[in-house]
């Protein structure tokens, strides 16, 4: 597969749904860095769908890994590098973050934290969050409140790239996490990233591994 090709001495991009050349767009790295971030963000909320209160938060891991806390977590991670590092805070309260919170808060919803406030938290965490992109220069020097003073710098771009890898990070924590419950994985809903097959064909296939973990433990 060749993604592009020269023609006519000006760079053109596949169009691999009609298999038309197109002409390239310029590069646009915060664009670029947006898709990737909006992606996971996107993922992480639709795992919460179609599922009880009870099984958005229940604890799934022996560190209670759960659905609702990993939005909660990822919602303060935007909120603290992507905009307090670069002096723009949002006013949001997060008490679960405070100094002398107790600690792991921020990875669980208390039965008072609805569902409802948790994700309209985490919206506005975006938009606050896409405000700064669009605002700041990637290049721009912010400092993370809680690093150490002496290694605190940290420019946007390395910031997003940070925010990015986590937010995927807990994106394949949830993605996991659902399958548990229900069986339903994928990164969106006409995207579940796995080759065809019908429930009797992933358990011949479940099966199959199960058999090569075997011997390959009876070989060591």
């Amino acid at each position: 597969m060749v993604p592009f090709a020269a023609s006519g001495g000006k760079a053109v991009d596949k169009d691999h749904a009609s298999g038309r050349l197109a002409p390239m767009t310029a590069p646009d790295p915060k664009a670029d860095l947006h898709h990737y971030l909006q992606t996971a963000r996107d993922a992480l909320l639709w795992k919460l769908e179609g599922l009880s209160e009870y099984d958005i938060r229940r604890p799934l891991t022996p560190t209670g890994t759960n659905l609702l806390g990993l939005v909660k977590h990822a919602a303060g991670v935007e909120l603290g590098y992507l905009g307090d590092t670069f002096g723009r805070p949002s006013g949001e309260p997060l008490p679960w973050l405070d100094e002398g919170a107790e600690p792991n808060g921020d990875m669980w919803a208390t039965a008072d934290e609805s569902r409802k406030h948790i994700v309209e938290l985490y919206r506005r965490a975006w938009a606050h969050a896409d405000a700064t992109i669009d605002a700041v220069p990637l290049t721009t020097t912010g400092r993370v409140p809680w690093w150490p003073d002496s290694a605190d710098e940290v420019t946007l771009h390395h910031a997003v790239v940070r925010v990015i890898a986590d937010t995927h990070r807990h994106a394949g924590h949830a993605d996991i996490l659902r399958e548990l419950m229900d069986g339903a994985v994928g990164m969106n809903k006409g995207n579940d990233s796995l080759p065809p097959g019908d429930s009797a064909w992933w358990e011949n296939h479940r099966s199959r591994l199960e058999r090569a973990a075997q011997e390959a433990g009876q070989e060591a």
